[in-house]
């Protein structure tokens, strides 16, 4: 599985659903072109981004479940079969690996997107040089060109925070992670910065939960939550080699709970800003 959040993880599975994305893309361009469409034109039609459409495309998105479905209105009946019987050879597949891409694509048209974490910054607010500290530590170790690639994506995620600025992003940040210092005080003094420089964009906001919060509810660990333009909430939680997507509304009303106990938990806004700047003093 490739985990794009704190850490990052691959097992044997994720070559063949890359595979297998490719081909999928393969046979929705090629849809797409015969009805005389660019991406610009296909992707309004379909109610997605040109930019998510051309990700899928590359084979580097896992579609959504109602894509066949939405691209039928465009294609035709035919297109929305041939497109629904190459998602289901994606379904069918064993391997976590699908659990990230299936989030990659929520989180990349998400209207809302939640996160708290506890092991590591975000991965959308990584700069580069905590990506690669963080990349470097890991076990089995990379190579340099595996670590670069890791980085390179990493960073191109991060663009969803510039190129969507009508959605609401929402962190809430564990103190301990900067205290930890991963990479050195370099690294840290990097970190803060960019977290002070990030916070600023009006769609963003960074609250950190102090090292010491009695009432802290966070025990079961980090926690992301996605709404999508169809106002449907998705969870998402990681472990060792492992993650899960959490679709039952039942499961999803039990993480919105967390989660707004934790933003009451957490330092707000402009205490967090001057949490950072102590830190970064003290450095």
């Amino acid at each position: 599985m490739t985990v794009d959040h704190g850490g990052g993880t691959a097992n044997n599975t994720e070559a063949e659903l890359s595979d297998s994305l490719k081909t999928f893309g393969a046979v929705l361009k090629a849809l797409r072109e015969e009805a005389g469409l660019t991406q610009e034109e296909f992707a309004p039609r379909v109610r997605y981004s040109a930019a998510y459409v051309a990700k899928i495309e590359q084979g580097k998105r896992f579609p959504p479940a109602d894509l066949p479905a939405r691209a039928g209105e465009v294609l035709g009946p035919v297109g929305a079969k041939v497109l629904t019987a190459a998602a289901k050879s994606l379904t069918r597949r064993a391997g976590l690996a699908s659990w990230f891409q299936q989030w990659a694509g929520i989180e990349e048209e998400a209207i809302s997107l939640y996160a708290y974490e506890c092991r590591a910054v975000p991965g959308l607010l990584q700069p580069e040089k905590y990506a690669r500290a963080v990349f470097e530590r890991q076990l089995p170790p990379h190579t340099k060109e595996q670590i670069d690639q890791k980085v390179a994506a990493r960073l191109e995620r991060q663009m969803l925070l510039t190129e969507r600025p009508n959605t609401a992003f929402a962190f809430i940040i564990e103190q301990a992670i900067l205290e930890r210092g991963v990479g050195g005080r370099t690294v840290t003094r990097t970190v803060i910065d960019h977290l002070l420089s990030v916070g600023e964009r009006t769609n963003v906001e960074i609250q950190i939960m102090p090292l010491r919060q009695e009432g802290h509810c966070g025990s079961d660990g980090q926690l992301y939550m996605a709404e999508t333009p169809g106002h449907q909430w998705f969870g998402y939680t990681e472990g060792h080699r492992s993650s899960s997507l959490i679709s039952d509304p039942g499961e999803v009303s039990v993480l919105h709970q967390r989660y707004g106990k934790l933003r009451s938990q957490a330092l707000d806004c402009r205490a967090t800003v001057d949490v950072l700047e102590q830190m970064r003093g003290a450095l």
